[in-house]
C-alpha cells in the first residue's frame, strides 16, 4: 500500500516523478537485485520492502538526529570523549548519550527525541564541532542494527554496488582453485632469526622494556592547562613572597562554633571560608592586587571574584566564587560545596569558571609544606595555602606548640611592588590569627 501511495505521489509529479522515487532509495545502500528505479538514468535497488520502509519513514521524521550542541562562546570545537549508550538502547528526551571533552568543561550530548539509538555516525576519539551529527535515533524504534560502536561501515563502500551473483553453468568449466600445498609454500619461506641483542655492560642503565611503557593521549582539559600556565610564566614577572600564619584561632574558632554553625546553615564551617573573608580584606586594603595590566592600561575591578582552584581526576579547575566580599561565612561555604561537587563530577559549566579577579590555591589538602603557585591568568596574583604543621613557636617569651601554615602570594611583579605584596600578606595573618579584626573592620 504504502508502495503505490508513493507511485500514485510521483505520477502526479509529472517530470520529477522518478526523482521522488530515487530521492528515498538513494539512501538504502544497494545489495542484492530488488525493487527498481530509475533517478537521472541510473539504476538503484534496495535490499528489502523493510529498507524501503524505514528509508521512507526517515522522509517523514521517524528519524531523528542527536548533535554536538554549543559548546561556549571560547569554544570552537572538541573531542568525542565516549558514548553513554550502544545502538539499540532506549533514551529519552535529554538524556546524556555522549560526552564532549573540551579544553575547559565536559559537555553532555542529549538526545533530542524519546526512542532508540539506531546507529552512531562518529567514533570516540573525534574532533567535532557544535552541530555535527554523531547519532540518528529512531523515535519508533524499528530497523535497529544491534552493533557496536566502532562498527560502522564507510560512505564509500556503502556507496559502491555489489558484485554480481555467479551465475551456476555446468556446461561450463570453473577456473581450477590452487591445492593447498600451493598456497602454503609461501608461508615456509621465513626470515632467518635475528641475531641476539648484545651483552650490556653492567655500569650500563637498564632501560625498561617498550612493551611495560603505556602510551596515553593529553586530555584537551590537561593541553589547556599546560598552555595557560606556560603562558603565564613566559609573559609576567612572577615574584612570590612568603609568611607564617599561627591557625589557633581561626581552628578554635570553628571548633566552638561548628555544630551551631552546622544546624542552622546546613553546611559544615571549614578553614576556607576564613581565608577567603581574609583575602577579601586584603584586596579592599591593597586594591592593586586585584587590578590586572590590558596593553598600556591598567584596569582596577570594583568587584571582588575570587577563583578557588580544584583538582579533578581530569584536570585543575578554577570555579569562581563571584562577588565574594557581598557574602557570609555561610554563603561562602554553600557556594564551594557547591561547585566543587560540580567540578568533581564533571559538571561544571563555563560561566560558572569564567573570569575571577584572584586565586586560592590549597595545596595543603595534600600535605603541601612549602610551594610557589603560578599565576592563573589574565589575573595578577595568587595566593597559596598549605598544610597545618604543629611547631615550637616563641609566645610571650615562652616556647610552645602552635599550628602553623605557610601561605604564599605569588604576582605579577610588573604591576605589583614588593611593598603592596608583603602588606597584602600581612593582611592575611592578621586576620586569619585573629578573626574579630572582621567584626571591627581594623
Amino acid at each position: 500500500m504504502m508502495l503505490s501511495t508513493l507511485r500514485r505521489r510521483a505520477v502526479s509529479q509529472g517530470g520529477s516523478s522518478y526523482s521522488v522515487l530515487g530521492q528515498s532509495l538513494r539512501c538504502i545502500r544497494p545489495a542484492a537485485p530488488g525493487l527498481h528505479s530509475t533517478a537521472g538514468g541510473e539504476l538503484k535497488t534496495i535490499d528489502s520492502i523493510t529498507e524501503f520502509i524505514h528509508c521512507v519513514m526517515s522522509d517523514a521524521g521517524d528519524l531523528v538526529d542527536a548533535v554536538v550542541p554549543f559548546m561556549g562562546e571560547s569554544i570552537s570545537d572538541g573531542t568525542l570523549a565516549k558514548f553513554l549508550k550502544n545502538p539499540g538502547d532506549r533514551v529519552e528526551v535529554d538524556e546524556p548519550i555522549a560526552q564532549i571533552e573540551t579544553d575547559k568543561v565536559t559537555i553532555d550530548v542529549a538526545s533530542p527525541e524519546a526512542g532508540v539509538i539506531q546507529k552512531f555516525v562518529a567514533k570516540e576519539g573525534d574532533t567535532v564541532e557544535p552541530g555535527t551529527k554523531i547519532a540518528v535515533i529512531s523515535k519508533s524504534g524499528e530497523g535497529v542494527a544491534h552493533v557496536a560502536p566502532s562498527e560502522k561501515t564507510s560512505d564509500k563502500a556503502a556507496s559502491q554496488p555489489p558484485p554480481p551473483a555467479e551465475k551456476s553453468d555446468e556446461g561450463k568449466p570453473k577456473p581450477k582453485v590452487e591445492s593447498a600445498s600451493a598456497l602454503e609454500k609461501p608461508k615456509k619461506a621465513t626470515s632467518p632469526p635475528p641475531p641476539p641483542p648484545p651483552k650490556r655492560s653492567a655500569t650500563e642503565p637498564q632501560l625498561p622494556p617498550k612493551e611495560r611503557e603505556r602510551r596515553v593521549p593529553m586530555t584537551r582539559l590537561r593541553k589547556r592547562v599546560a598552555t595557560r600556565l606556560k603562558d603565564s610564566q613566559n609573559t609576567f614577572a612572577l615574584l612570590t613572597t612568603f609568611n607564617e600564619v599561627d591557625m589557633t584561632n581561626l581552628m578554635k574558632l570553628r571548633s566552638d562554633y561548628k555544630d551551631a554553625f552546622l544546624e542552622k546553615h546546613g553546611v559544615k564551617l571549614g578553614l576556607m571560608s576564613g581565608f577567603v573573608k581574609a583575602a577579601v580584606s586584603g584586596l579592599q586594603n591593597q586594591p592593586i592586587i586585584n587590578a590586572v595590566i590590558d596593553g598600556d592600561d591598567i584596569i582596577y575591578r570594583d568587584y571582588i571574584d575570587i577563583s578557588i582552584a580544584v583538582g579533578t581526576p581530569k584536570g585543575l579547575v578554577v570555579p569562581v566564587i563571584r562577588d565574594a566580599e557581598k557574602m557570609n561565612f555561610a554563603e561562602i561555604e554553600k557556594e564551594i560545596n557547591t561547585l566543587a561537587k560540580k567540578a568533581s563530577n564533571g559538571t561544571i559549566s563555563i560561566d560558572e569558571m569564567a573570569g575571577g579577579s584572584f586565586t586560592i590555591s590549597n595545596g595543603g589538602v595534600y600535605g603541601s609544606l612549602l610551594s610557589t603557585p603560578i599565576i592563573n591568568p589574565p589575573q595578577s596574583a595568587i595566593l597559596g595555602m598549605h598544610t597545618i604543621v604543629s611547631r615550637p613557636m616563641v609566645v610571650g617569651g615562652t616556647i610552645v606548640p602552635r599550628p602553623m601554615m605557610y601561605i604564599a602570594l605569588t604576582y605579577d611583579h610588573r604591576l605589583i611592588d614588593g611593598r603592596e605584596a608583603v602588606f597584602f600578606l600581612r593582611r592575611i595573618k592578621d586576620v586569619v590569627e585573629d578573626p574579630r579584626r572582621l567584626l571591627l573592620d581594623i
